[in-house]
């Protein structure tokens, strides 16, 4: 056979007498040839039509090897080469395990008297990605998940959920974590179907004219979350040209007024003025910097800052410092740093270190180091101080709140136990300041206004729900009981309703 462009078959001089085809002409021909890649062309003889097989192997001869040269140019070899084995050549010797999951010889089906060729085996698919090493293959519908004679992969049971809140604890039983409450569990949300232009304008006829329906404002304002206050304080201006908050202040006076213009205030707004009337004058209001800078969050706390230098020039650590001091304005500035860590993983080795050094620092020494408790109580997770807590009172047989009664006194006693009550049930913490405003002689309005303003799209119903466990009685018969007139009413709105 000749192809355009190659020299005639019988171009090339003819080999020696004698000489092999693989150029020994000095040594007799081989009575058992190597393959010069030309082995499984007998065992794909009935897969082809014959007349293209001389084509084929000549092609393949010269792809992977061997002089493409017609047989017929050499005498045949004496004794002829060995008979096909059983299963065709290529099979693997007696005993070894053939291989799977490749993919399968070309041609598509097996050459006769072979078997059917395996199915994929856990190897890779035509067409799809190899998987990394280590990485379990992908098994198919229709295919075997094993190789043949391998164990198949044993079902282990699930191992059980893991919490990250909760620490791993190599007592017996691990320490009680009072759960955290997510989600808004306040009594105040958006009202549906909003409209701040009809508010604006029923705000307005409520303050028009002679006298002032302060119930209008009360069923107005009480049912409107403070992101919807302030679109109303905007239209009210848009729609009449007039300030809200003026008109308000001139049509309302007292406590009731005090609550109004408090709910009229943004949350960082509200909390900025509360630290300003607490620091101003003579006196201080301790208790109030402490409720709020020890249960706000730290992204809180940063927005504070920030507000509180551009509407009082001057930021709110210089604040702190100039009215305060000692333990206890170091307490204040940590927390108003608004860095308190946020992990909710626990190391128990780290808290039983934490517990050693409380103990060391308070109950096992003369004198009490005070660094040592604002700096694990101000600086570390929610979720590890709670473990802390816990741990503290099974190691010591007394809670963290009882040493530190024992070991300090004064604004830093009072400090660091808001700072403990809250990380342990804020809600409560709530409820007891709630319930020291109400009882005995006076109410301290102050107080009360900051905490129903400020948690009622918080986590009133969780303080309502604390109160009544702690005191036996409603925060609403409480405040009914305390309180009188509209200032009553708008502190009930507020409240939601009776327990």
């Amino acid at each position: 056979m000749s192809y355009p462009g190659y020299p005639p078959a019988g171009g090339y001089p003819p080999p020696a007498p004698g000489s092999s085809p693989w150029g020994g002409a000095a040594y007799p021909p081989p009575s058992n040839p190597p393959p010069i890649g030309l082995e499984n062309v007998a065992g794909y003889a009935n897969q082809f039509n014959p007349s293209h097989m001389a084509g084929m192997a000549s092609n393949l001869a010269g792809t992977f090897g061997g002089a493409n040269i017609p047989p017929s140019m050499y005498p045949s070899t004496p004794g002829g080469y060995p008979p096909v084995p059983p299963g065709g050549f290529g099979q693997p010797p007696p005993g070894q395990q053939p291989s799977h999951g490749g993919y399968p010889p070309p041609g598509g089906n097996p050459p006769s008297g072979m078997p059917p060729y395996p199915g994929y085996g856990g190897g890779p698919v035509p067409g799809q990605p190899t998987p990394a090493p280590g990485q379990q293959p992908m098994n198919y519908p229709g295919f075997p998940a094993t190789h043949p004679g391998q164990q198949p992969m044993p079902n282990y049971p699930a191992g059980p959920a893991v919490n990250p809140s909760m620490p791993s604890y190599s007592g017996s039983t691990g320490p009680a974590v009072t759960p955290v409450t997510h989600g808004n569990r306040g009594t105040i949300t958006d009202a549906p179907g909003f409209d701040p232009l009809r508010d604006a304008e029923v705000l307005r006829k409520a303050m028009k004219g002679f006298g002032t329906d302060e119930q209008a404002i009360i069923d107005c304002l009480g049912s409107r979350s403070n992101k919807q206050r302030q679109q109303i304080i905007l239209s009210f201006k848009t729609a009449y040209g007039k300030d809200l908050i003026k008109d308000l202040k001139s049509e309302l006076s007292g406590n009731f007024e005090r609550t109004i213009l408090a709910m009229m205030k943004t949350p960082v707004m509200f909390d900025a003025y509360e630290i300003k009337e607490a620091i101003k004058g003579v006196g201080t209001d301790e208790n109030c910097l402490i409720e709020i800078l020890a249960s706000r969050s730290n992204e809180h706390i940063q927005e504070l800052s920030r507000v509180y230098k551009a509407e009082y020039k001057k930021t709110l650590e210089e604040a702190i410092k100039s009215d305060t001091s000692g333990h206890f304005q170091r307490l204040l500035i940590s927390l108003a740093q608004g860095n308190r860590d946020e992990s909710t993983n626990v190391d128990m080795s780290v808290v039983q270190r934490d517990v050693q050094e409380l103990y060391a620092a308070g109950e096992n020494r003369l004198g009490t180091d005070e660094s040592k408790f604002n700096a694990i109580l101000c600086a570390r997770s929610r979720a590890h101080l709670r473990a802390v807590f816990s741990e503290y009172q099974r190691m010591c047989n007394r809670d963290i709140e009882s040493s530190i009664c024992r070991e300090m006194s004064g604004d830093l006693e009072k400090g660091m136990l808001a700072v403990v009550k809250c990380l342990k049930n804020t809600p409560a913490f709530f409820a007891e300041r709630l319930h020291k405003a109400m009882k005995g002689a006076g109410t301290k309005d102050r107080t009360l206004i900051r905490i129903m303003v400020s948690r009622s799209e918080v986590d009133l119903l969780d303080i309502r729900a604390e109160y009544k466990r702690m005191y036996g009685k409603s925060l609403y018969a409480d405040i009914t009981g305390d309180t009188s007139g509209d200032y009553r009413k708008i502190l009930l709105k507020l409240c939601g309703g009776n327990d």
